[in-house]
């Protein structure tokens, strides 16, 4: 059993490889015996759901503020609904995406106010940061590939160009980079690598903070 509920964030950008990287964790912890939760940002919730769908597949131009305020209203939902009430039942709570994007993608690649969007950030978290964060990492090249071949319809962030692809990445890589609640993966390995080398660092993670 957990002594408390634990808070983990998977990040990168599209086609890094963290949604099977998120997946594949929540079963081997799941495996394990531990009580997980898996969810996602956005489309977490039914609210989320839409405000997917309006984000991706969308049919009208947004604004990149009105943008970001659709991601936090996502989040606000996700938290107060699915992550808060998860943790506080002691349950390890992994999500797909999370803050960290919003800032990459809508503060580097749509350059908006990074202060602006880490304090709204803060409001829909309530106040809760991920105690941990892994951090898928593909280059571009590879990312892209993936999204080739897996031939499904596009999103509308993985139509972008190139250029704002690297600002994304470039942002991903400030953010985590000097902290120490950050497990960076080498997305480029194949799927059962990944698997392994997170779930065994996770449960490294766990037994040195004592969370078991």
């Amino acid at each position: 059993m957990l002594k408390k509920g634990i808070l983990i964030s998977v990040e990168g950008i599209d086609g890094s490889g963290k949604s099977t990287l998120a997946k594949n964790l929540a079963a081997q912890l799941q495996a394990r015996g531990l009580p997980v939760l898996l969810t996602k940002e956005p489309g977490g919730t039914h609210l989320g759901q839409q405000l997917r769908t309006l984000l991706q597949e969308r049919t009208v131009t947004i604004d990149p503020i009105a943008e970001f305020l659709l991601f936090a209203a996502d989040r606000a939902q996700h938290f107060s609904q699915i992550v808060m009430p998860a943790l506080a039942q002691n349950m390890v709570v992994i999500s797909d995406r999370m803050a960290d994007s919003s800032l990459a993608y809508q503060g580097y690649g749509r350059a908006l106010d990074k202060d602006q969007i880490t304090s709204i950030n803060i409001w829909a978290m309530q106040g809760k940061q991920p105690d941990l964060t892994i951090f898928c990492d593909v280059p571009i090249t590879v990312a892209t590939e993936r999204l080739r071949i897996r031939n499904l319809t596009l999103t509308s962030f993985e139509k972008e160009k190139t250029e704002f692809m690297e600002r994304v990445l470039l942002g991903f890589n400030e953010i985590v980079k000097n902290r120490d609640n950050v497990l960076h993966i080498d997305g480029t390995k194949s799927q059962e690598d990944v698997a392994q080398t997170t779930y065994e660092t996770v449960l490294e993670w766990l037994t040195k903070n004592q969370l078991l």
